[in-house]
Formats: C-alpha cells, sequence, structure tokens
C-alpha cells in the first residue's frame, strides 16, 4: 500500500474517533498546529525543517492521540524533502508517526477556563516500527471561545538510534557530502485544539 493511502486510512481512522466522541472531545487543528525539528549538519550549521499535515484529538477521558504524515515533511529544499522521505524516514515502509499520551480530563476542563498549566506530558512516540517512551515538557492554556493550546515550554531532543534511524542519518551525510549529521535531534511543537 502506498504511504498516501497509508495516511489516509490514519486520518479515516482517527476522525471516525472524533464523530463517535462526545462533546467534551478537542479537535487538533492541524492549519494552526506545527511540530517542528532541528537538524545540525558539519558540527555547526543548524536548520529547522517542520512537517506541514498532522491530524489528532483529546476524547472525553483525555486520550490524545496525533499522527504526522512523513511525507509531508518539508526542509525547504526539494531534493532534500525527498532524500528525507526517502532515505531517513523510509515513507514508503513507515508513512507514519504517532504520538498519544493520557491527560487528566479535570485538568482539560480547567484549561479550557482558561487556566494555565507547565507541566511534563509523558508521551509514547511509535516511530520507524518502533515505540518509545518520551517526556515532553509543556505549557497548555485555555484561549477562550473553546480553544486550548499546547507547546513545548523548551525544545526536548530524540535520538536517532532510539528508533533505527541513524542508518538513514549515514544516507543523508553520504548523498549530501557532508562531514556530520547529529544524530540527536532537538523537537518543539506547537497545537491548536478546538473543542467539538
Amino acid at each position: 500500500m502506498k504511504s498516501r493511502n497509508v495516511w489516509q486510512l490514519v486520518c479515516a481512522v482517527l476522525l471516525a474517533g472524533l464523530a463517535s466522541a462526545a462533546t467534551a472531545q478537542w479537535e487538533l487543528d492541524s492549519q494552526h498546529s506545527t511540530v517542528n525539528f532541528v537538524s545540525v549538519k558539519n558540527g555547526s550549521i543548524a536548520e529547522v525543517h517542520r512537517f506541514e499535515s498532522l491530524v489528532g484529538f483529546i476524547n472525553e477521558v483525555g486520550e490524545l492521540q496525533v499522527a504526522i504524515d512523513l511525507d509531508s515533511v518539508e526542509t525547504l529544499i526539494p531534493i532534500r524533502n525527498e532524500r528525507m522521505r526517502a532515505l531517513f524516514f523510509n515513507t514508503a515502509s513507515f508513512p507514519t508517526a504517532t504520538v498519544t499520551a493520557t491527560v487528566e480530563p479535570a485538568l482539560l476542563e480547567a484549561l479550557s477556563e482558561a487556566g494555565t498549566v507547565t507541566t511534563e506530558l509523558p508521551v509514547k512516540l511509535s516511530l520507524h516500527g518502533m515505540q518509545k517512551d518520551v517526556v515532553v515538557p509543556v505549557t497548555a492554556f485555555g484561549q477562550g471561545q473553546g480553544t486550548l493550546r499546547v507547546f513545548s515550554s523548551q525544545p526536548f531532543i530524540l535520538q536517532a538510534g532510539d528508533f533505527n534511524l541513524e542508518s538513514g542519518v549515514e544516507a543523508l551525510r553520504q548523498v549530501a557530502g557532508l562531514k556530520s549529521i547529529s544524530t540527536a535531534v532537538p523537537v518543539t511543537l506547537n497545537l491548536l485544539f478546538r473543542r467539538g
């Protein structure tokens, strides 16, 4: 199955969950949400990249799910986008990264009333056929009118080796003729949820 078809299936499953959830459902506004990561090459050259296609929700019992379309990676250089898809993420086999977590419903209710919380949120990240527990420092606050903003209060670091991506890093290094690419990847997120 082509990766685009797999992504459409993931979206359909998540949206089906949205349709069956109670009115306390929070749906991710993908137009106003971003997940960014930083690559560092040759020891000192840092560049910020992003994913342009996300889908997700928080349901009435606080279960959070976000799926990231890895084919939507945007580095601002088309050939590099292609190399990231083919050599690093291998989106033909692993088209999607998923994040799951649990948020206390009482906390969501407090946030919906314009409260603010800064905490460390344990999440499960599934990427490239591997799953790892990651602690993400986040700040969340209600913006009024049924919106909830969640963003990383500081970057969190993912290690390529934790997801069997070191060979992908090396493949990128070789094809680009670089001396090095860091296998430690800083990530930030800025997510907007709207109450259904």
